[in-house]
């Protein structure tokens, strides 16, 4: 089987090409794509591939604009973060959608699937239904509290309290709207899994920010952006050009 992966952030697309290539070493990955142009550029020239594996969130926008600008008929299995695009990723042949952090044995579950039905997928109501089951099958829970060191004591702190987490000298910090600064015993890749996308997102590799902590985001040189949070931080919070549609995206959830 030829599949293709549309996917921005590096790290994300090498764990996905090493899960798949464990499940079956015969699938051959034609090709990794970063954005929305260079995937339609791509399937408008050929596409071989019998199955795309797209992530949601792309660095120059949503990877829906693709089909927009391309007809394809190949069936797609969906990575993102964010349920709320389910039912418009339904209407644009999907065969799955899995949830980041990508589970290995949902993703054997979705090749699998792929595998076993008819390669013409339509989308009907009883497609809509099933992926709506599906999406109320994976719903994923967030983490609400972490419990921190506070002197000689541990304090429950409620991650809706925390208005940022950021890497100081290699140790994990937490910034909760009053001002208050604990360490947090975890990476900081791991926090960002653990908590809810739609109200935090990963900035840059320093910083995990809350929503509602930003004052303004303002723009800076070479399309970069400048986060300005409440409590303010001391130094600038910059969001590469790579980033930046991103979190325009995100800022409109």
């Amino acid at each position: 089987m030829k599949v293709v992966i549309v996917e921005d952030e590096i790290a994300a697309s090498e764990n996905l090409a090493y899960l798949i290539n464990s499940i079956d070493s015969s699938i051959e990955i034609l090709t990794i794509l970063d954005s929305v142009k260079s995937s339609v550029d791509y399937f408008l020239k050929s596409n071989e591939a019998e199955l795309i594996f797209m992530d949601i969130h792309l660095a120059d926008g949503i990877s829906f604009e693709i089909f927009d600008q391309v007809e394809l008929k190949t069936p797609v299995i969906f990575t993102t973060a964010y349920d709320q695009y389910a039912i418009k990723a339904f209407k644009v042949n999907s065969v799955d959608y899995l949830l980041k952090p990508i589970n290995e044995e949902e993703l054997r579950d979705a090749i699998n699937k792929f595998n076993n039905k008819p390669k013409s997928i339509s989308s009907d109501n009883t497609q809509f239904e099933g992926l709506v089951q599906l999406l109320q099958a994976k719903s994923k829970s967030y983490k609400s509290t972490y419990l921190v060191h506070h002197r000689d004591e541990l304090l429950p702190i409620k991650s809706a309290d925390i208005a940022y987490f950021y890497i100081d000298t290699g140790i994990v910090k937490g910034v909760t709207f009053s001002n208050k600064t604990y360490i947090i015993d975890k990476k900081l890749e791991d926090i960002e899994g653990e908590l809810n996308p739609e109200l935090f997102h990963r900035i840059n590799r320093q910083f995990v920010i809350n929503k509602n902590s930003v004052a303004n985001v303002k723009f800076y040189f070479n399309g970069k952006l400048i986060i300005n949070v409440n409590p303010p931080f001391s130094e600038r919070i910059v969001a590469s050009k790579a980033k930046a549609s991103e979190i325009k995206n995100w800022m409109n959830l």
